[in-house]
């Protein structure tokens, strides 16, 4: 197991974490302090615990918006496939009445 060590609104803390996972743990951190910072420079200093809370609502909304696009496309490409399903079904269909009605008249052309 790893350690790493993140610094968040100038608070250090070492976090353990799996081999390997090193730099996505410190880029999260980094993220985080972004937006700590962000905030602060909004509201200014409200405590550690306070700020931290306030940033974790606001990660917690951006990945609710990111779940919810992630849905809509989902239901996009749904309805794209079934589209192009119906689209596939309402082809064969032309053909074969394309058939019956070439059929149909090399029968009425012979005597």
């Amino acid at each position: 197991m790893a350690h790493v060590s993140v610094t968040i609104n100038g608070h250090d803390f070492s976090i353990a974490c799996d081999d390997g996972q090193e730099a996505h743990l410190s880029r999260l951190a980094s993220y985080v302090d972004k937006r700590v910072g962000e905030l602060v420079a909004s509201i200014g200093q409200a405590g550690n615990e306070r700020l931290l809370v306030m940033v974790c609502l606001l990660i917690a909304d951006e990945l609710s918006d990111v779940y919810a696009e992630i849905d809509s496309l989902r239901n996009q490409d749904q309805g794209a496939s079934a589209r192009l399903q119906a689209e596939e079904t309402l082809g064969g269909s032309m053909e074969m009445l394309a058939q019956r009605i070439e059929a149909i008249a090399e029968s009425m052309e012979r005597p």
